[in-house]
């Protein structure tokens, strides 16, 4: 398994679990829980998931899925904005705790901006990692602004990571917030990198994947996996679609097959708004 190295110095796999609307449906719980057992056999030890995602449903599936192998697991959560403050987020992290099975995070992110300043959600943090329930904080969907403002606060700069949408149809964050993270060793985390399975159905890749024996959902992935500081998530509810996506880390892309694909979905050419979905 590849791996990431955080800011901490601690070193990630480089391939992880996503886990948006997963744990939601009755009908598909086996199977979902079968194939997240199986991704931690196969190396994906990251996963991801929020306290938003389906009000809970996805960290109560994530706890059984560790459930006996805990100490395997880098463990992501999300804290929603308007839970961000110094009177609310350790009660909403306890929740998450108890949903998750555990008594530590090991990265816990603010899932957007919202009303609560900075300054506070950073300060609330630090508590919390000072009372052990988590190891590490980090952000989502934060664009350079937000990132230059957590920057200026004391400890703004323990941030792990960013974690946005990326893929190859989302490329914005080239323009100017990637490299200001790359200057500071803060990776990506790359959530659908398959754009929620668009992606597989875009010719351009399509063309692009059968050439070359892959499909489009691995082209995808590994075109991400071939950057040393960025992290995808993505969601597999099947054990046939994790399997195919963890198929990408065979494949390493060469340069030319990275500049062919520069052609066929161009970086961008002036400062894009952060996308969000």
């Amino acid at each position: 398994m590849n791996t990431v190295k955080l800011p901490s110095g601690k070193r990630v796999p480089a391939f992880g679990l996503g886990t948006w609307y997963m744990g939601e449906d009755p009908a598909t719980h086996a199977e979902e829980l079968a194939t997240l057992r199986l991704g931690l056999d196969m190396g994906a030890t990251l996963i991801d998931t929020a306290e938003m995602y389906g009000e809970g449903r996805s960290e109560k599936l994530v706890g059984e899925a560790i459930e006996g192998r805990r100490d395997e697991v880098f463990l992501v959560d999300k804290v929603l904005p308007q839970n961000a403050s110094r009177r609310r987020m350790s009660k909403f992290c306890d929740s998450s705790l108890r949903r998750l099975g555990t008594d530590r995070i090991d990265l816990y992110l603010l899932h957007w901006r919202g009303e609560v300043p900075l300054l506070e959600t950073v300060e609330a943090f630090k508590e919390l990692r000072h009372a052990g329930k988590i190891l590490a904080y980090g952000v989502s969907n934060f664009d350079i602004t937000d990132m230059e403002e957590l920057w200026s606060i004391p400890v703004g700069t323990d941030v792990q990571t960013d974690q946005v949408l990326y893929n190859l149809t989302r490329r914005g964050i080239e323009w100017d917030l990637l490299p200001w993270l790359r200057e500071r060793r803060v990776p990506i985390m790359a959530y659908s990198p398959i754009e929620r399975s668009q992606l597989v159905t875009n010719q351009k890749l399509v063309q692009f994947a059968e050439r070359y024996e892959m499909t489009p959902a691995q082209v995808a992935l590994a075109w991400l996996l071939a950057k040393t500081d960025v992290i995808v998530i993505p969601k597999a509810s099947q054990r046939e679609h994790l399997i195919e996506n963890l198929g990408a880390l065979e494949h390493h892309l060469t340069k030319a097959q990275l500049a062919e694909l520069d052609r066929l979905f161009p970086p961008p050419s002036r400062p894009v708004p952060l996308e969000m979905i």
